[in-house]
């Protein structure tokens, strides 16, 4: 198998133990016994042990959340709607609580801080995208961080959430995207103000020269190489 399957069969294993044992190199092990590979092999495809895992099912959740948001009919939502419907839909994919609760654990050690960071905006990145967002400037960057923001905060309050249905954490979903939503009206009305308008105008101006990442990979960087064509 290759290592990204064995690295889900890991995953698979390790998830019963991680209610008892968190995301630790003990409910590692266990996968691995489990699975009946060397201590090396699973070593190559989780360098890190069950930080990698813990890693991995966060992914598989986005992509868990994307598949929904493939099946879903948003056309009839106001936007700030859509955002509403696909946070509460990454919610609902997650089929372990306890998992995310001992990951929250986990990545809010100072030394698991840039996955942390980089996880949430992955998730937010994957929702802007699924919804059709094409910003190319700095817009791009403003809006998965404010979601990023919404994201954190919703999943804090979602793992002490006990109502039926998480109607509250529904709720609270609503709000933060009204928050969100308020900012929005807010600039667009600074732009228009006859003092600060010119100025907010420039300066955003300024900010548009600012480009989105490029995803294709690059070739003029160490550690690089092109694959040779058959």
């Amino acid at each position: 198998m290759d290592l990204n399957e064995l690295k889900q069969k890991l995953l698979d294993a390790a998830l019963p133990n991680v209610a008892f044992d968190g995301w630790s190199d003990k409910s590692f092990a266990a996968a691995v016994a489990t699975v009946d590979v060397s201590k090396d092999e699973a070593r190559l495809a989780c360098p890190r042990g069950a930080v990698d895992l813990a890693v991995a099912y966060h992914a598989r959740g986005d992509a868990m959340m994307l598949k929904r948001l493939a099946a879903e009919d948003l056309d009839g939502l106001k936007f700030r709607e859509k955002v509403s419907a696909a946070v509460r839909i990454r919610l609902e994919v997650i089929e372990d609580k306890e998992a995310v609760r001992r990951a929250a654990t986990l990545f809010a050690l100072p030394h698991h801080a840039g996955d942390s960071a980089r996880l949430v905006w992955q998730t937010s990145d994957h929702i802007w995208t699924a919804l059709g967002d094409t910003s190319d400037d700095y817009n791009w960057y403003t809006k998965r961080a404010t979601l990023s923001g919404v994201w954190a905060a919703t999943v804090l309050y979602w793992l002490g959430d006990d109502s039926s249905d998480m109607q509250n954490t529904i709720a609270f979903i609503d709000r933060r995207i009204a928050d969100v939503m308020q900012v929005e009206k807010m600039k667009s009305s600074v732009r228009s103000a006859p003092v600060i308008g010119p100025l907010a105008r420039a300066a955003e101006n300024a900010l548009s020269r600012i480009k989105v990442p490029s995803r294709e990979p690059r070739s003029d960087l160490p550690g690089t190489w092109s694959t040779p064509q058959p």
